[in-house]
């Protein structure tokens, strides 16, 4: 009797916990309503996604997506609050619970997956090439033995280090200083996300994205932390909301075409219902 008493109350916490458990999980939407504000970690220095203007406010496609997801939460007045992040730092500032979503130009990778639990994409991107016009890199074996610049924590990091071997890699935390050590000389190449490297390049004229695709088309998408499942399943309503509405055309006219111009085509770079 004993023991089938203990066998029960066994089963009952068990069931207890698994409930708790799944309050907890539920409960990630819920905390953001009850703070009244959205924290989002953004690019500070990664136009035309996520960058600080002169005015020190942030700008650019991936602070669209956020004040739009902050005025669904909370209305016209809804709060949201930009997080200033580096790549290499985007999945740390979730599970320190220091923002509730990251939207920094996340690439999806099986990697990156098992950390964090990614959203429903709006992005397409690619890693490309940018090298000066007058010694431009058209085949990436023309990096064996040379160096190449690259950012911390992103995706032509770990490209590179896995397929490329040879290429020695230079690493920086900021976009501001690898793309100053492009310019001054210091590697005979920059590889990045295609799509900032477009921008980069109109500004920069002397440089050209020499190769624009390397590896497999890879999609952005907005992050939680691991089992804020609530907060993921609303956040990717209201993406598939949005891209009914044409919203990321029309952020991409705001935010991206100043800065390629008419010789880009956005469906090669957004993602709504019309181009899915």
């Amino acid at each position: 009797m004993k023991h089938r008493h203990h066998k029960a109350a066994l089963l009952l916490a068990g069931a207890a916990f698994l409930f708790n458990y799944a309050a907890a999980e539920d409960d990630s939407l819920q905390a953001v309503k009850d703070r009244g504000e959205l924290r989002v970690a953004v690019f500070s220095d990664k136009p035309p996604f996520g960058y600080v203007d002169r005015e020190g406010h942030s700008q650019g496609y991936d602070i669209e997506l956020a004040k739009a997801l902050g005025k669904a939460l909370f209305g016209t007045d809804g709060k949201v609050t930009f997080v200033l992040t580096e790549a290499q730092n985007r999945i740390n500032v979730l599970d320190a619970n220091k923002v509730d979503v990251t939207l920094a130009n996340f690439t999806v990778t099986p990697e990156r997956s098992a950390q964090v639990d990614f959203g429903h994409p709006y992005m397409k991107t690619a890693i490309g090439i940018v090298s000066p016009k007058n010694a431009p890199v058209t085949d990436v074996a023309a990096l064996d033995g040379n160096v190449l610049i690259v950012n911390k924590g992103t995706t032509s990091e770990s490209y590179f280090t896995q397929h490329h071997p040879k290429v020695t890699l230079q690493k920086y935390d900021h976009n501001s200083e690898a793309f100053a050590a492009l310019k001054d000389g210091r590697a005979k190449a920059l590889a990045h996300d295609n799509t900032m490297l477009y921008a980069w390049a109109k500004n920069n004229p002397e440089f050209d994205v020499s190769i624009q695709v390397i590896g497999n088309e890879d999609v952005i998408a907005p992050a939680v932390k691991k089992g804020n499942t609530a907060l993921l399943n609303w956040i990717n309503d209201e993406i598939k909301t949005l891209q009914s509405q044409e919203f990321f055309h029309q952020a991409y006219d705001k935010t991206m075409k100043p800065f390629y111009g008419d010789n880009i085509n956005p469906d090669n770079i957004v993602i709504d219902a019309s181009n899915q």
